[in-house]
């Protein structure tokens, strides 16, 4: 039977089911706690139907508030739902508790151990899927204004950093050929089509590649032919 939603085998042999797993499959708009302090209004009885379990603290925050509920209490609360999510929910505690009366528990220490393990190893699993969902909704945010401004000033820089090393006598156009040339790198470095599309992730890739640019040879070679000034301080490539 696949897994909807995670159920625990406790030691005396009852299904327990996560609260916050129900919670997160039906799609709650209320935050966990006020939800399940809404739902033991209507009868249920802590240490009867529902018993708070140790919260694990992830990333030095405080504990999350946990609880494990009956396969009765989930039944009902998924009923008190009224919607399509809740009717699938239902039904699925009814083939876990069908289930669990067809297979053989675990009786000793070590199968005890064994599923207490394969629970923790699952809880770890789904926090880790979590985290790198939150890193990448993180890293693909658009850059702040002062960090677009920083790399814009980064790029002028670099610009006339170069021009000032070089020695070169450019005009206004000759120098939009090495602004173009250092902003098409940029682009084609990220895989971007213009630089507001860089994201906060690139950001760092973007500074190094621009600290350690070099006009190409192509535009070298076009200011060369161009003559002029260029030629005379002698513009090599």
């Amino acid at each position: 039977m696949n897994e909807l939603i995670e159920t625990i085998t406790l030691q005396d042999g009852t299904v327990a089911v996560s609260g916050r797993e129900l919670h997160d499959f039906l799609g709650i708009g209320k935050d966990f706690s006020t939800w399940f302090k809404d739902m033991t209004g209507y009868g249920f009885d802590e240490g009867i139907d529902f018993s708070p379990i140790p919260g694990k603290t992830y990333n030095g925050g405080r504990p999350r508030v946990e609880y494990a509920m009956t396969l009765d209490m989930a039944k009902e609360v998924s009923m008190i739902q009224r919607n399509e999510k809740g009717k699938q929910a239902r039904q699925y505690f009814i083939e876990v508790e069908k289930h669990a009366k067809q297979i053989e528990l675990p009786q000793t220490p070590e199968e005890k151990l064994i599923l207490t393990m394969q629970v923790s190893a699952r809880t770890i699993k789904r926090v880790e899927k979590l985290d790198a969902r939150v890193t990448d909704l993180e890293e693909n945010q658009p850059l702040s204004g002062s960090q677009y401004a920083y790399i814009s000033r980064l790029v002028s820089r670099a610009v006339v950093q170069y021009i000032e090393t070089q020695k070169l006598l450019l005009t206004s156009k000759q120098r939009g050929m090495f602004y173009r040339d250092i902003s098409r790198g940029l682009n084609d470095f990220l895989g971007v089509r213009t630089r507001t599309q860089i994201r906060i992730g690139q950001f760092d890739k973007a500074c190094e590649f621009i600290e350690n640019w070099t006009p190409s040879t192509s535009v070298k070679m076009k200011l060369r032919d161009m003559g002029g000034a260029v030629q005379e301080v002698g513009f090599e490539i």
